[in-house]
């Protein structure tokens, strides 16, 4: 995040709504074994999507988040999104399910943040910070 934001969340009580917390999928480990067919992945407009997948350092970090989740007991859709809720700068998460599954997965999200700890959150600040661009 910008930190020309600082102001608008200490002074005035804003806050960040998050887009893509998944990265269009990215995050949900659906393109561990390649572009499924009609994925977002799979359209025109989401190149960029295909450059996180070809970037050897961003999609080691999706493998760390996917273990990570795994260790803790959720998907790694789940602890992507209870990330963004761990931020104190963020009001809103937008999760763009496109099916009633994928927001009930979304929404076990908040059970995560909930039981997570800040060793986890500790972890994927770190994770994210390897790769930032």
């Amino acid at each position: 995040m910008e930190d020309e934001y600082d102001d608008l969340y200490d002074d005035f009580g804003m806050g960040l709504t998050t887009w893509s917390p998944l990265a269009s999928g990215v995050l949900t480990g659906k393109y561990a074994n390649g572009i499924p067919a009609g994925s977002r992945a799979d359209l025109p407009g989401y190149e960029w999507v295909l450059e996180i997948l070809q970037d050897p350092a961003k999609a080691e970090a999706v493998k760390r988040l996917s273990e990570i989740a795994e260790r803790i007991g959720c998907t790694p859709a789940q602890l992507a999104i209870a990330f963004c809720l761990d931020n104190r700068n963020v009001s809103t998460v937008i999760t763009g399910a496109t099916s009633m599954a994928q927001l009930e997965d979304n929404l076990g999200a908040i059970k995560v943040h909930a039981n997570a700890g800040q060793e986890v959150f500790a972890e994927l600040r770190a994770l994210t910070a390897s790769i930032a661009d």
